[in-house]
């Protein structure tokens, strides 16, 4: 069963505080560290001790009950009020990732209906996202596994696994749900550069559940392709457009020309609070730019030439058209664009 290939959880709601496992020192330290403010939580965010969009919204979910609890605390009659505040800061950590402003805006509607307990409804419908997002990641393992075809060997980029949301993962939610049914043999996992998450965080998260993974070089993965290697390329997303471009880590969008080169095949999985509708294409999403030391040094020491400048988003945007498959909690979407996007979102919105 894929169940005995979920062993990672990346945060966890104990004793009133956040505690957030500290991506940054892994694969060799496993440290949880505890956040009880919202502040703490956005700068936690905001320095990648948590990241992946959907974890994003969830440890943002987390950070507004730890600010709601802070402000009525205070001022029971101006909470609401002096939230918003907490609200903008946490909305300013990570800026390209949708789900961050989803989770802010679900809290927001609980905000909304003034509950007598508002920490205590907060907490419950953070929980609740935790929970959905777990369960989304299940069932888009499943849907994602069943395109697979016959056995073979996958690759991904970046970490869309259980670190990178409430748990299982979405990329690797189907990687995890297709090693167990027996159609995926091995895992190539790009090292991801500047960050490394694939080799930090991806090949440490796939051998803690015992997949065989291979690390390469991300340069390496059209080599890799030109000799058959890899049937499909698996990946999730930090916001897609209402035509069905993919923004992403920087890298993806090389590895989808590449597999549109070799035949591979390319997959995109992400839940639907991912789909931005005010977006109409790619070139509408913000990409963050971050700074020039994770270029110009590593573990803190200079690997380039001194005065060399920088150019260092943070992720790119892979168009529609190189989408072959388009996986949510809703359904899949083959070769998406702007009418099937449309229709997917409606799928659920109606019932």
């Amino acid at each position: 069963m894929s169940s005995e290939y979920d062993r990672v959880r990346a945060m966890v709601w104990h004793e009133q505080a956040l505690e957030l496992l500290d991506q940054r020192l892994l694969p060799g330290t496993l440290r949880y560290q505890r956040f009880s403010t919202a502040a703490e939580v956005a700068q936690a965010i905001r320095e990648m001790v948590v990241r992946g969009a959907p974890a994003i919204g969830i440890a943002a979910a987390y950070g507004v009950v730890l600010a709601a609890r802070d402000r009525h605390a205070h001022d029971p009659k101006h909470w609401v009020t002096l939230v918003a505040e907490d609200l903008a800061l946490l909305a300013a950590a990570r800026p390209t990732a949708v789900n961050l402003f989803w989770a802010l805006r679900r809290m927001g509607r609980v905000m909304e209906e003034q509950p007598a307990d508002p920490v205590e409804r907060l907490l419950a419908e953070a929980r609740a996202i935790h929970r959905e997002d777990i369960a989304a990641n299940r069932r888009m393992g499943r849907l994602g596994a069943a395109l697979l075809g016959e056995r073979g060997a996958v690759l991904t980029h970046c970490n869309a696994g259980a670190l990178a949301t409430g748990g299982y993962g979405t990329a690797l939610g189907v990687i995890r749900e297709g090693y167990a049914a027996g159609l995926i043999e091995r895992v190539y996992a790009d090292e991801t550069r500047p960050w490394l998450q694939g080799a930090r965080l991806t090949a440490w998260e796939l051998l803690q559940d015992g997949i065989p993974v291979t690390l390469l070089a991300d340069a390496a993965a059209g080599a890799l392709m030109r000799q058959g290697r890899v049937r499909w390329v698996i990946v999730g997303a930090d916001r897609i457009a209402a035509n069905g471009d993919v923004a992403n880590k920087i890298g993806t969008y090389y590895l989808a020309v590449a597999a549109r080169h070799h035949g591979v095949r390319f997959m995109v999985v992400a839940p639907a609070s991912t789909v931005d509708l005010s977006v109409g294409d790619g070139s509408a999403i913000p990409i963050e730019q971050r700074a020039a030391e994770e270029l110009l040094a590593l573990g803190g020491q200079p690997v380039a030439a001194a005065g060399a400048e920088v150019w260092n988003p943070s992720f790119d945007v892979t168009p529609a058209a190189l989408v072959d498959a388009l996986v949510t909690e809703r359904g899949v979407v083959l070769a998406p664009d702007a009418e099937k996007m449309a229709r997917l979102m409606e799928s659920e919105d109606s019932r």
